[in-house]
């Protein structure tokens, strides 16, 4: 997500409202933090026929030149989303088979605690601050779970702990 540029929502709604026909920056990293923002900005300031001119870079979308290496900083910025997503890919995939966790480590809850902390009345946040978890978490513990009991020849599920 990127953060709040209130300039460059100034600069995009006033070339919206069409106050001006050219956006000249010195450096196109001035105007966006990002290839892909970059070129979200590019894409809409070309829809609203207004012309982007970086000094620095000698990039001007007013020729064809400038037009064509757009595509081109375009395509390379996907190119280089889709090598990073494979390299990742193979990092989780290596650190999978050498036996390394990936993610958060889980959560280590005593449920009989939880349970019988419920059963005594307490509050699903008295009980999440003493045992220092959200109460999502506790919600989580408590629920119900279905496990099968015959019952004539039907499944039923067990009452709630904390009825």
């Amino acid at each position: 997500m990127k953060a709040r540029r209130p300039g460059l929502d100034d600069l995009m709604r006033d070339a919206r409202r069409g106050r001006f026909d050219v956006v000249l920056v010195w450096a196109s990293d001035r105007i966006a933090r990002s290839v892909k923002h970059f070129l979200e900005v590019l894409d809409e300031l070309q829809r609203i026929n207004i012309e982007f001119v970086s000094f620095r870079e000698q990039i001007d979308t007013g020729g064809p030149l400038g037009r064509a290496l757009v595509v081109i900083i375009g395509a390379i910025a996907e190119l280089e989303r889709n090598l990073i997503v494979e390299r990742v890919k193979a990092g989780m995939r290596r650190a999978r088979l050498e036996g390394r966790h990936i993610g958060r480590a889980p959560l280590v809850l005593d449920r009989a605690a939880i349970v019988r902390d419920r059963c005594q009345g307490h509050s699903l946040r008295q009980i999440a601050r003493c045992h220092r978890v959200s109460t999502a978490t506790i919600q989580r513990v408590l629920k119900p779970t279905v496990q099968s009991q015959p019952y004539m020849g039907v499944t039923k599920p067990l009452e709630k702990a904390y009825s």
